[in-house]
């Protein structure tokens, strides 16, 4: 499988982010050196995804080190900084995970800080493949070695790890297997990270692909063009209940009336096992622009209201596994993790 696609990379003391906020017209990078051009990074999307975010989680506390250093930073403002870091977009556990794994480092200098950001990258890296393995070994053995129809929602690939991908990496394992027929690749409204991201990653594969509004996906599923659903997750609590970009909550129960597998697909690092369940994840409610805007066009009433949540929480009796990098977790036959 490619790994031709470097979303994030540490290079010459800065990270360098392949810009999401510009694709698929353009392959624009990013040169980030400070907290604020990281924040402002994963506010826009621009670096997006759980695996990605706990990566440039690590490597932002490295970059606040250096403006800290530059700067003459008190140790005070460099614990505001973090702080603003960490909470930067708040349901998503790897985010906050990455940042807290390389500050406890800080008192053993930044040289520890760095290796530990570059070894939380590496592990992202490695852990792509056995995912990748783990989920197709898994619908292979559930449906019989064919080639399928498989849906996915938003993006879970390169673009949002630092390596093959999540769900997308089990669909470019089957793939490589030959297992893969057409992926049905949901838009993701509003800021269409399915049509704009996962058809280009699909595209850049050699990938069969079809773009479908995320209002056909019940339809698709419930008439059998599909055979299974694979998507991602920013949160899974322990009893299997996952949090995942805003649609995936209905193509779950799409999924669980049609009879056919549904995969939550994630590094262990996703996991918080310090919730019991999904009922206290902190949704993120992102602007009203999102909804009343398409770039620059004004596609609402002046004045209109919106509910514009992030992510929706699966209930984890409509998730038939969670596949890791260490194994799956027989979520449909109560098994927690």
């Amino acid at each position: 499988m490619p790994f031709d696609i470097r979303a994030i990379e540490w290079v010459d003391n800065a990270v360098t982010l392949l810009d999401q906020s510009r694709l698929p017209l353009a392959e624009v990078n990013l040169r980030v050196t400070t907290v604020a051009q990281m924040i402002d990074a994963i506010n826009r999307l621009a670096v997006r995804g759980a695996p990605s975010l706990g990566v440039v989680g690590a490597y932002g506390v490295v970059i606040a080190l250096d403006e800290a250093a530059r700067e003459n930073w008190s140790p005070s403002r460099l614990n505001q900084e973090l702080d603003a870091l960490r909470d930067a977009r708040p349901t998503a556990v790897n985010l906050a995970w990455g940042v807290n794994q390389v500050r406890e480092l800080i008192p053993q200098g930044r040289e520890a800080a760095l290796a530990l950001a570059q070894k939380i990258a590496l592990e992202d890296f490695n852990s792509g493949a056995a995912m990748g393995n783990n989920g197709a070994d898994w619908l292979i053995a559930k449906l019989g070695d064919k080639k399928f129809n498989l849906l996915t929602h938003c993006n879970t690939g390169s673009l949002a790890t630092t390596g093959t991908g999540t769900a997308l990496g089990v669909i470019k394992e089957l793939h490589s297997r030959g297992n893969v027929n057409e992926v049905f690749v949901d838009e993701t409204r509003p800021l269409l990270q399915g049509s704009r991201l996962t058809a280009w990653e699909l595209g850049k594969c050699q990938i069969p692909y079809r773009i479908q509004p995320d209002g056909a996906a019940a339809m698709a599923i419930l008439g059998g063009k599909v055979d299974a659903a694979l998507i991602g997750a920013d949160r899974i609590a322990k009893n299997g209940d996952s949090t995942n970009k805003i649609g995936s909550l209905g193509v779950a129960l799409a999924c669980h009336i049609a009879g056919i597998p549904f995969l939550v697909v994630a590094p262990e690092s996703t996991v918080d096992r310090s919730m019991a369940d999904g009922s206290g994840t902190h949704i993120e409610i992102r602007a009203d622009r999102e909804i009343t805007h398409i770039g620059d066009l004004q596609v609402a009433p002046d004045g209109a209201r919106t509910f514009n949540p992030a992510f929706d929480v699966t209930p984890a009796k409509f998730v038939s596994v969670v596949v890791t990098e260490l194994q799956t977790y027989d979520i449909a036959g109560g098994k927690s993790l």
